[in-house]
């Protein structure tokens, strides 16, 4: 009998400590789970806000990644009578699961190569990346790149303007007419005859280095005529100008580096009255002689800036700095080059700098492909040449002269961190 009670006690106990594993291991199991996720979760808020550029986050990115008539029909169904009822609808099984797939995954089911393009650098070619982003933590919006409002096409031939399909401008409409203030392809536009009040009395540079009557600066505008809504006449719907443009930026940037003893230079030419069957889809064949021509006259150019407005708003490319209102840059580097990389540490030591100064002045830097815009920017040409996009549609001179100066500063010092330069040089 005792034998009996003794063997079902211990039955009793195994069936007991087996319940206790069991709860011990799902115990272990939960807590094991719930400590990823939360390392998971934390990680990718970390990611997306360091690097949200995927197109599929914002509004843009879902009408890119639908056709147009499935995006119509989505927003009729939500806004009827928005439809066009004379068309069948566009929404199938197949669409929606494909954009299902690409919202989710961000992987492509019409492109098998997207299984890959996450883990392989340089198999997602198609996207714009912001490759460094500014101290402000912002949403990423993507500069625009768009032509004049009726900006010619006349000319469709991609090899360029000339007769004889060399891509170069016909002769005396070259460069040499509008480098270095000697004339423009343009009527002359002068900066204001006051600079503004926030700028200081030029400095004496008798003691600071100089490169002298070498010119080491080259700066060029693709879109010579980008302009600015407030400083042109209220009736106006074209951000573009013949007169008060994006030029004038160049000019004050040439000035203020002089006054650090770094020797410019600038080329204004008015592409679409220099170059005969204008087509503003070639900008950057026109430039791209420009800056050919400008490094055969002269082997000291080391720095070629090319720069720009951009078409976003004021509230993308504005910042107040100590009280003060600055038009935002953002630094681009066509991916298409082989050598990009050398292009944006280029531009890196410059947005370094700018960060230093004057933090949330740079907006970062971009990478972009043919997909997204030229791709290579004349920036094959030389490893420090960078396209800078300095304010938008909105900014006035005033605001982006401040931005200019700023720039001026960061590059100069840059110059001379490269040239090590310890005593001037006589002039």
């Amino acid at each position: 009998m005792k034998q009996v009670v003794v063997t079902w006690n211990l039955a009793k106990g195994s069936r007991n400590l087996r319940k206790l594993l069991v709860t011990g291991r799902m115990f272990a199991l939960l807590s094991l789970g719930s400590m990823i996720m939360v390392i998971v979760i934390g990680v990718g808020a970390i990611v997306q806000q360091k690097a949200a550029s995927s197109p599929v986050s914002s509004m843009k990115g879902f009408a890119a990644n639908v056709s147009g008539g499935l995006f119509s029909d989505m927003l009729a169904m939500e806004m009827p009578g928005s439809g066009s009822s004379e068309r069948e609808t566009s929404i199938s099984g197949k669409q929606v699961g494909a954009f299902l797939v690409r919202l989710l995954t961000d992987i492509n089911p019409d492109d098998p190569k997207s299984l890959l393009a996450g883990e392989y650098p340089g198999l997602k070619t198609e996207d714009t990346v912001l490759l460094r982003p500014g101290s402000v933590a912002e949403e990423f919006v993507e500069p625009g790149d768009h032509g004049p409002i009726g900006a010619a096409t006349q000319n469709e031939d991609q090899s360029g303007p000339s007769s004889d399909g060399s891509g170069r401008p016909d002769p005396g409409a070259g460069e040499d007419r509008s480098t270095d203030d000697e004339g423009s392809a343009a009527p002359p536009a002068s900066p204001p005859s006051t600079p503004p009040a926030d700028n200081p009395a030029k400095p004496d540079t008798a003691a600071k280095p100089t490169t002298g009557k070498d010119k080491v600066v080259f700066i060029y505008h693709s879109h010579n005529r980008e302009s600015w809504f407030p400083e042109l006449k209220s009736s106006a719907k074209d951000p573009t100008s013949s007169t008060k443009n994006i030029t004038l930026l160049g000019k004050r940037l040439k000035l203020k580096l002089e006054e650090e003893g770094v020797g410019a230079t600038t080329s204004s030419t008015d592409y679409p009255t220099a170059i005969k069957k204008y087509n503003w889809a070639l900008s950057y064949k026109y430039s791209k002689n420009t800056v050919k021509e400008a490094m055969a006259s002269n082997d000291r150019l080391k720095f070629f800036f090319d720069l720009h407005r951009d078409s976003l708003r004021k509230k993308n490319t504005t910042i107040t700095i100590e009280g003060k209102s600055y038009a935002r840059v953002y630094f681009v580097v066509g991916q298409a080059n082989p050598n990009w990389r050398k292009n944006e540490k280029f531009a890196s030591s410059i947005h370094d700098a700018l960060e230093k100064k004057y933090p949330g002045l740079s907006k970062g830097i971009l990478g972009k492909t043919t997909a997204s815009g030229n791709g290579e920017y004349n920036q094959s040409l030389a490893p420090d040449s960078i396209l800078i996009e300095i304010g938008g549609v909105d900014n006035t001179l005033e605001e982006s002269y401040r931005t200019i100066d700023a720039l001026a500063k960061v590059i100069a010092d840059l110059y001379w961190d490269a040239e090590k330069v310890s005593e001037p040089v006589a002039s």
